[in-house]
């Protein structure tokens, strides 16, 4: 298990999806801090802001891609321009309801994009990613 607990944001526009992630997440036990984003813009500002604050940094990102003011994949393209100045390595799931190929092949082109998820995603997936990504 990770040193220690992890920071994870969770950056989607639906309320209910982003309390019930939030409800599951903390369920599991091993996380620090869960953060809420309504949007991409407020997640790329917020990193800009604290670039160089490893501690609020987030060591997991949930993506959605289809939000307002910046969806999944605008938010990935501004994440490229700040990666290599974060104080961590970020592991980015791509989380939608979308089962179009495009999407899937296009999250594959992001390789900060560890896996795309389709929604829901129930307590045992969610904890199964977590844990993975402490161990790593």
């Amino acid at each position: 298990m990770n040193k220690h607990p992890l920071n994870i944001s969770i950056v989607d526009d639906d309320k209910i999806y982003q309390f019930t992630a939030k409800k599951i997440v903390e369920s599991i036990g091993i996380t620090n801090t869960i953060q809420p984003f309504y949007n991409g813009e407020e997640a790329i500002n917020f990193l800009r802001e604290n670039i160089d604050k490893s501690e609020l940094i987030p060591d997991i990102i949930f993506l959605d891609i289809n939000m307002p003011i910046k969806g999944g994949w605008n938010f990935l393209e501004d994440f490229i321009e700040i990666q290599n100045k974060l104080p961590k390595k970020i592991t980015i799931y791509m989380v939608s309801s979308s089962v179009d190929d495009y999407d899937i092949k296009k999250a594959k082109e992001f390789s900060m994009v560890a896996e795309y998820i389709i929604k829901p995603v129930n307590k045992e997936r969610f904890e199964q990613l977590i844990v993975q990504t402490a161990n790593q």
